[in-house]
Formats: C-alpha cells, structure tokens, sequence
C-alpha cells in the first residue's frame, strides 16, 4: 500500500535572515537561495537541494541525514558539527573542508560520504578534491572492514556472523595487500616500491642459487643485473622456466597497475 509522502516542495524561495531551530524536513528546495545566512540548528533532513545557492553561508549543529545535493552550489560555506548521515552530491559545489568537519562518525557511513564526495567532484572535474575524498574513503573502508571481521561492537557482530565475517576477513587482508602493493590504485610511490622489492628478491634468488651468497660484490652485480631479468631484456637464458614465468606474470602486473594509476589520474582532468 502506497501512501503520500508529504514533500513539501518550495521554488524560487530566498533566505533573508538568520534562521534559529527551524524545522524544514522532507522538503524540495527548487532553486533556493541564501547568501552569508547563519543557520543554527536547522533540521534539513531527507530536504532535496536541487540547483540551490548557498553561498558563504554557516551552517552549525544543522541535521542533513539523508538529504540529497544537486547542481548546487555551496561554495565558501561553514558546516560545523552538522550531521550528513546518507547525504549524497552530485554536481554539487562545495568546499573539501566539509571532508574534515562534516564526516559521519561511523566508519561504514564515513566511506559511503566520502564516496558520494569523490564522484561529485569527478564529475566537476575538480582532480585535487577528488583526490582528498579517495584518501578519506580508503581509510573508512580500511578501517571498517577491519572492524566487520575483529570488533566486539553489538553493531557489527548482529550484522556479520559466521562464513560473512570470515569472507571480510578475506576482504580486509586483500585489501591490506593492494594497499601495500599500490595503496589501492592512488599511490604511485607504493607501486616503484613494490617494483624495488621484486627487484631484492631477483637479486636474492640470482645470488643463492647463481652466485656466491659470502661475497657482498655478488649481491651489488646481481642487483645490477636485475632490472634486465623482470623487463626480459637480456641475461636470462641459464634461469628456470618456472622462474622466469613468474619474472614474466609480476612484469605483466605491475605493468597493468601502473598503467591503471595513470589512466586514473587523467580521467580526473
């Protein structure tokens, strides 16, 4: 049985002074307009902004659960201890220190804000802001994974029981793994480390099974030697076919991360 949803809908209004204690739930602002108001204890909850203009405006202790953003544009204006439990973006600007100041509390709730945050500024194209966002995003998901499968909290034991806390067990560990690897696709300087470690560990099998493991001028040659082993340049015929099939497959790897690093990164230009 469907029932009215009672949506108010407000076009073309205007704020003009300061607003105090407000209630203003479920509600459709059309084109709402507000310039340097404070608003105090505002409850904009489950409220559609959809191309409001919000500018320099301060919002404090204002409730935004479950509103949605929508080409609006909020640019230098404050949100100090809002709430913005499932408040989604899109095509909404708005400053990055909301990422700070106006994160939920909870971890899974953290990592799908942060979430909403990145596509809204991918989709304005705005790189250094999406960047942000991700780096947050990553965190919450970190941390909330590893709370799905180790923490005592009621929350997450009610939630995840059995083979589901054993399978985000799994989740978190790969998790961990990419992270080290390439830190998930956002860090560059993770991938030429893990290139630096497959380099040692070349050097280290090239010395103790090649070479004479008591003789430091062995480990500096075959280190030399190495970068030609993993890009198959040259050197590499007295090795095991084994061996030089898993040279092969970590080449194709980090070939493919790199490259999904840089595709990355232009895509959010």
């Amino acid at each position: 049985m469907l029932d009215d949803s009672r949506r108010k809908t407000l076009t073309d209004k205007m704020f003009k002074e300061e607003e105090v204690g407000s209630g203003y739930s479920n509600t459709l602002f059309v084109r709402l307009v507000g310039l340097r108001i404070v608003f105090t204890n505002v409850d904009f909850k489950y409220c559609i902004f959809d191309a409001a203009y919000l500018r320099n405006c301060t919002f404090e202790s204002c409730d935004f659960t479950g509103c949605r953003f929508i080409n609006s544009n909020l640019v230098g204006s404050a949100f100090n201890g809002c709430k913005f439990d499932y408040a989604t973006f899109e095509k909404t600007q708005i400053d990055t220190d909301i990422l700070e100041s106006g994160c939920p509390s909870s971890e899974n709730l953290k990592l799908k804000f942060a979430r909403s945050l990145r596509t809204n500024y991918q989709q304005l194209g705005d790189a250094k802001a999406a960047n942000k966002a991700i780096s947050i995003e990553l965190k919450a998901t970190e941390v909330h994974l590893h709370k799905a499968w180790s923490s005592k909290e009621s929350y997450y034991r009610k939630k995840y029981k059995g083979f589901v806390r054993a399978s985000l067990f799994v989740e978190w560990l790969e998790f961990k793994l990419l992270d080290f690897i390439w830190g998930n696709g956002e860090s560059a300087y993770k991938l030429f480390r893990a290139v630096f470690l497959v380099l040692l560990s070349i050097t280290m099998h090239d010395v103790i099974h090649y070479g004479d493991p008591n003789m430091v001028s062995n480990y500096w040659a075959s280190f030399i030697k190495s970068p030609q082993i993993l890009f198959g340049i040259n050197g590499t015929s007295e090795y095991s076919g084994a061996f030089l099939a898993l040279v092969f497959a970590t080449r194709l790897i980090m070939f493919g991360f790199f490259m999904s690093i840089i595709i990355k990164r232009f895509n959010r230009r």
